[in-house]
C-alpha cells in the first residue's frame, strides 16, 4: 500500500546548525532569503534567533539541540509537521547529543523528508522546481518489516 504525503507550495522547513556551522548556515540563509521567506521556518534555539535577525522575519524557535530541540523536530517529522530539513552539521566535532542527531537524520530518511546536510546539497534542494510547487512525496511502506518483527516476537 502506497501512502502519499502532499507537500504544499508553502513548505514547512526545519533549519538546524551545529555551532561551527552556524555562520555557514546564516550566509546561506541570507543568500536564499527571498525563497525562504515564502515558507514556514522552524529552527532549534540559537539558530532560530540568528535566522530571525538575518531575515528580519519570525521563525518558530524550538529548544536548543542539546536541550531537546533535535527531538522536537524529530517528533514534528514523525507527525507530518515538517516537509524538509536543512541541517548543517559539523562532521569534525563530536556532539554531546550525537545520538539525538543520528535519530533526527534517521527520521528524515524514514519519513522520506528532503534533507540537506551541507551547502552544496542545500543549494540543489532550494533551487529545485519542487520548492515552488506542490509535491507528492511517496512514504515508504514498512508494513512488511513491522509484520516480520511481530511474527519474530511471536515465535
Amino acid at each position: 500500500m502506497t501512502t502519499i504525503k502532499k507537500l504544499g507550495i508553502r513548505k514547512r522547513i526545519a533549519l538546524v546548525a551545529h555551532d561551527h556551522k552556524k555562520a555557514d548556515l546564516m550566509e546561506w540563509v541570507a543568500h536564499n532569503r527571498e525563497v525562504l521567506s515564502k515558507h514556514e521556518l522552524f529552527a532549534t534555539g540559537t539558530t532560530g534567533k540568528l535566522i530571525e535577525e538575518k531575515m528580519d522575519r519570525p521563525v518558530r524557535k524550538l529548544m536548543s539541540g542539546p536541550m531537546g530541540g533535535d527531538q522536537q523536530i524529530g517528533a514534528m517529522i514523525a507527525n507530518g509537521e515538517i516537509d524538509m530539513m536543512f541541517f548543517f552539521w559539523d562532521p569534525m566535532e563530536a556532539q554531546p547529543h550525537d545520538s539525538d542527531v543520528k535519530a533526527l537524520l534517521r527520521l528524515c530518511v524514514l519519513w522520506n523528508i528532503p534533507m540537506a546536510c551541507d551547502r552544496a546539497t542545500a543549494d540543489f534542494l532550494i533551487t529545485s522546481p519542487f520548492m515552488h510547487q506542490e509535491y507528492e512525496s511517496q512514504l515508504p511502506d514498512y508494513s512488511d518489516y513491522l509484520n516480520r518483527k511481530i511474527k519474530k516476537q511471536d515465535d
